[in-house]
């Protein structure tokens, strides 16, 4: 007979199984690469923070205005008719992510996820209260005491008060930032702009100040597919294996030939200031975001050993195998030439883009009248979006040549920047040459006819 497993076996194999995920405490580092990562946060959050607080035209400059459905952009005035530039955009993005990795690997990763941005961040407010790396291990390993629990607390206040201010800028792209700063300071905000500045801040905070690399190494799609855009000329962050092994440690008067040592002093410097705490030794790895901490850490080292840059480096598969780098390549030209198309077509369309919308309705409850002259009278109701920054004077005309047919009423339009108008038309028929239904054009124009939008229609009459 089979005899049953202890239960402490049992729970042994479950600590080993799943274990709990240890935290990873990078130590900060100087260099050329963390500089333009610093200078990547600084570049990034400003442009979000300040955003919302910046005017054009006597409006917010970027303002996503979902009850009106208009939308602001630097002087550009977008409508929902308008969401296939949206479309067009998203694809630019995505095949502009596809050309950059295929080139320089994850430097979107490294240098510009919102993920990395904000988690620089917080772990700086983590560094200002709780102090460099070692202190931060030891301070979490000690009991809890009056000095704990106050940097623990400051930590808090600053993680919160941060994630807060993030999550009231991000509603101020869509709530008009002032409105939404007298709404806070009379405390009579809304529902759903409590909701979106709570949501949102708690996102940052969890993700940034909680789970920081777990994002990147589970939840993150991108590191999955990424291989699929890699080949063997895509810069990747690599250990010169060849060069570096065997590791250990030795005095810098020493010479390593002697010892048999390569120039790796396996002194741990790229691990302990990676974000994601791999061992970039160890090969490429999808945890691997790509942001060359641990480039700057080992050039550090190396400076102190007198020894030659670029152990750890940024180089490619080819390069370290002794060849040299292909960046001109089918995928990349692929890429490039189709993000260029892209551009291109979206700049032009963007700046040849009608700045007037113009639709016709066909009145529903009778397709067709008689007038009190005999006539035939055929209702619409024409709708306008001037979607410039000036107001504009048009005129509505019939554009065919349709026999005995003419326009009742006024026939200019006044509408102005950035306003909707709805404006009922006639159009009247003579009885005898008209029969059944005809097709017709009216035409819109402004005075200098930059404006020259044609829209058909149908006329009806009796058979």
């Amino acid at each position: 007979m089979n005899k049953p497993i202890p239960l402490a076996v049992i729970q042994d194999a479950g600590d080993s199984l799943y274990a709990a995920q240890q935290k990873v405490y990078p130590r900060e580092v100087d260099g050329s690469f963390s500089n333009l990562r610093l200078a990547a946060v600084f570049v990034l959050l400003g442009l979000f923070y300040l955003g919302p607080w910046l005017r054009w035209a006597g409006h917010q400059a970027i303002l996503f205005d979902l009850p009106a459905r208009k939308f602001y952009v630097f002087g550009l005035t977008f409508w929902p008719q308008d969401f296939f530039w949206l479309t067009c955009l998203l694809v630019i993005a995505g095949i502009s992510l596809f050309f950059f990795t295929a080139l320089a690997g994850r430097i979107w990763c490294g240098y510009a996820c919102p993920q990395t941005v904000w988690t620089e961040v917080f772990l700086w407010l983590e560094r200002v209260t709780e102090g460099r790396r070692n202190q931060r291990i030891k301070l979490d390993a000690a009991p809890w005491t009056r000095e704990k629990i106050l940097r623990k607390g400051a930590k808090q206040f600053l993680w919160i008060t941060f994630a807060l201010w993030t999550g009231f800028t991000f509603v101020g792209f869509f709530t008009p930032i002032t409105e939404l700063c007298r709404g806070v300071l009379a405390m009579s905000l809304g529902g759903w702009e409590v909701f979106w500045i709570v949501f949102y801040g708690f996102a940052t905070y969890g993700n940034a100040g909680y789970m920081r690399e777990q994002v990147c190494k589970y939840m993150c799609p991108y590191a999955r597919f990424q291989s699929a855009m890699f080949d063997h000329d895509t810069l990747i962050v690599s250990y010169d294996e060849q060069r570096g092994e065997a590791r250990g440690a030795r005095r810098k008067s020493v010479d390593p030939k002697v010892l048999g040592l390569g120039d790796c002093v396996d002194c741990q410097a790229c691990v302990q200031v990676c974000p994601t705490g791999i061992d970039i030794r160890d090969g490429l790895q999808i945890e691997c975001i790509a942001c060359a901490a641990c480039v700057d850490a080992c050039d550090t080292v190396m400076d102190k050993m007198g020894y030659a840059r670029g152990l750890v480096r940024y180089t490619t598969e080819n390069m370290l195998a002794g060849g040299r780098r292909r960046i001109v390549r089918p995928r990349t030209l692929i890429y490039g030439a189709l993000l260029a198309f892209l551009i291109s077509a979206f700049a032009w369309g963007i700046t040849h883009r009608a700045p007037l919308i113009f639709d016709v309705l066909h009145d529903r409850n009778a397709l067709y009248r008689e007038a009190a002259d005999g006539g035939i009278e055929n209702g619409y109701t024409l709708k306008l979006a001037n979607k410039s920054d000036q107001a504009q004077q048009l005129r509505v005309e019939i554009a065919d040549a349709t026999p005995s047919l003419r326009i009742i009423g006024k026939t200019s339009i006044e509408i102005g920047a950035g306003q909707v108008a709805n404006r009922p038309l006639t159009l009247l028929g003579d009885r005898e040459l008209l029969k059944g239904m005809h097709h017709v054009k009216l035409l819109v124009r402004n005075e200098d006819d930059s404006i020259h939008i044609e829209q058909k229609t149908q006329f009806f009459a009796p058979e």
